[in-house]
């Protein structure tokens, strides 16, 4: 039993997977489905109409042959009356010979042999018993019971039989019968058996003649089909592979022109559009080129003016005590302005490098906690500002990988930075996974938060989901892009999510090495709703000096900004140890 439902199962599905084969092939030709449609529809009206024609011919012929038969037999009805009603029999063997004598005449008719019976009439009764004659005995029963009685009640009839031939296979046939009156005897019934063996074989051949042109007909209809459908198809599946190869950048690719036809117009025309699209597309290309260049090469030429003019700042904001108020407040200003212009000169030249395609890896084996840890400690003093509460998962296993430390933490900073500054002072959880394949690290907050379109262009450059909402970081507006490319650099995945009022939550994931395809992620990028967490209060004030030397990093850090002394920051491990740093260090 368990063979048995091993092969059932086993046919079930090998026939599951012919019928999706055959669906995708049905459903992938225009030229499969037009041909089998049309010669569908072609052997459909053709049955019908050779239903009807054999119908037709098969009720012609026998309705021809039926009035034949009918007037033969009653001319020889008569014939046969008159031989009696001049006879001058009057005893049994006279009557008997005389039926004999008849019936072997009338056995000739006009259209052929034809078998002859003379039976008594039902009910009949007389004196002298005389027995019923036939040419054959043999198909004296072929006369049923309720062809006698209707005769019986006068007049010719007729019914449809099946008379067997030499081979005893059934043949169509007709026996018609009327009464005759046979002196001496009374009224018997005299039946004539005809065959319709020869209608029949004129039907077969006329059937198989319908046939055959029918199926030369279906024949003709599907090569002319097909021959229609393939021109008409062909030049369409040549425009799509056409427009696949342009698609994959084979820009001189072209359709073959042939004749002066729709088709011909069709290729004309899509040769004219691909060219415009070259064109268009090369003019793109030269215009993106000159831009990255001119973009290379101003973000150059400026940083010699801007190194001056720094020299020039630094000396003023070295010697802002000594200015009044408002000189020293532009002394200020200007070496803020001086900070952020430097910064978006520098991420000007990163994207000018990744668009040139000149980005260098400097890869090496770290643990990508400590790459985190760091990006906690540059971003801590913005949280303090904020009055944000960061909170950091590490985990107990190590994270390493190839990356590049550089890169992995300027995305970890920008992100950090960003969910800091869109966080509106809630909760900003870092979280750190690793598996066999890939390591990864997710960045989230619980601020305002954006839309499923807003998270699929937050990559894009400059883009700002609200351009009205006032920036407390000075960004460039470059930051994620570069991030995306960094992540691209490494072989890596830098993902964002989101969702209005609810926050968002940025996820980097990296391949341990170099030259694994990632398929997956350790860290879910759609965060589990938890519930809500219980306050860290700030630990009282120690002496940094008088706490003892606080273990590695791992497992969870929490970074509660004291917004009573902002230069103050307490940190408590999973350990449960604690301690006070000043300046934003943890």
């Amino acid at each position: 039993m368990v063979r048995v439902s091993a092969w059932g199962r086993l046919g079930r599905v090998r026939a599951g997977r012919r019928l999706r084969a055959v669906t995708r092939w049905w459903r992938s030709s225009l030229q499969v489905r037009v041909l089998v449609s049309t010669l569908g529809i072609g052997l459909v009206a053709l049955a019908l109409l050779g239903a009807y024609v054999g119908d037709r011919i098969s009720s012609g012929l026998f309705e021809a042959r039926l009035q034949q038969v009918l007037g033969e037999s009653a001319r020889s009805t008569r014939q046969a009356q008159d031989v009696f009603a001049s006879a001058t029999a009057t005893t049994r063997a006279d009557v008997q010979q005389l039926l004999q004598d008849v019936t072997a005449a009338q056995r000739g008719g006009g259209s052929g042999e034809r078998e002859v019976f003379v039976l008594r009439a039902p009910g009949q009764q007389s004196t002298v018993e005389v027995g019923a004659t036939a040419t054959d005995r043999t198909l004296v029963d072929l006369v049923s019971r309720e062809l006698k009685e209707a005769t019986a009640g006068g007049g010719q009839q007729w019914q449809s039989v099946s008379v067997p031939d030499e081979d005893g296979r059934p043949q169509p046939g007709i026996v018609v019968g009327q009464d005759v009156t046979v002196p001496v005897v009374g009224t018997y019934q005299m039946f004539f058996l005809y065959s319709l063996e020869a209608e029949q074989q004129r039907l077969d051949f006329l059937l198989s003649t319908l046939a055959l042109a029918a199926a030369a007909l279906v024949l003709l209809l599907g090569a002319m089909t097909w021959s229609v459908t393939r021109r008409t198809v062909h030049p369409v599946q040549q425009a799509a592979q056409v427009a696949e190869r342009l698609a994959d950048g084979h820009l001189s690719e072209r359709m073959t022109v042939r004749g002066d036809d729709e088709m011909a117009r069709l290729a004309r025309s899509f040769n004219e559009m691909a060219e415009g699209l070259q064109d268009q597309i090369r003019r793109m290309e030269e215009l993106s080129t000159l831009q990255r260049r001119f973009v290379s090469d101003v973000s150059h030429e400026l940083r010699t003016p801007l190194t001056t003019i720094r020299m020039a700042g630094e000396v003023i904001h070295a010697s802002r005590d000594d200015f009044d108020p408002a000189v020293k407040r532009s002394a200020e200003l200007l070496q803020t302005q001086l900070d952020r212009f430097e910064d978006l000169l520098a991420d000007l030249l990163e994207i000018s490098r990744f668009d040139a395609g000149a980005a260098v890896l400097d890869a090496e084996r770290r643990d990508v906690r400590d790459v985190v840890v760091q990006a906690v400690d540059h971003a801590t003093t913005l949280a303090q500002r904020r009055g944000s509460f960061l909170s950091v998962r590490l985990g107990d296993e190590p994270a390493t990988a190839d990356v590049d430390p550089r890169r992995v933490e300027r995305v970890l900073r920008n992100l950090l930075v960003n969910a800091v500054e869109h966080a509106d002072g809630s909760t900003v959880e870092v979280t750190v996974g690793a598996d066999a394949r890939a390591v990864a690290v997710t960045v989230r907050d619980h601020g305002v938060g954006m839309t499923a379109q807003e998270a699929a262009h937050v990559f894009d450059r400059f883009w700002r989901a609200d351009p009205a909402r006032a920036r407390t970081t000075g960004g460039t507006g470059l930051g994620l892009a570069i991030s995306l490319e960094d992540a691209h650099l490494h072989g890596g995945r830098l993902e964002a999510w989101g969702r209005p009022g609810r926050g968002a939550c940025f996820r980097l994931t990296l391949p341990r090495r170099a030259g694994i395809l990632l398929d997956g992620s350790p860290l879910p990028l759609v965060p589990e709703e938890a519930p809500e967490r219980t306050e860290v209060a700030p630990l009282p004030r120690t002496d940094p000096a008088a706490l003892p030397e606080l273990p590695a990093m791992t497992g969870e850090i929490a970074v509660v900004a004291d917004l009573r002394d902002p230069t103050r920051t307490d940190v408590v491990t999973d350990a449960g140890r604690a301690g006070s740093t000043t300046g934003g260090a943890p």
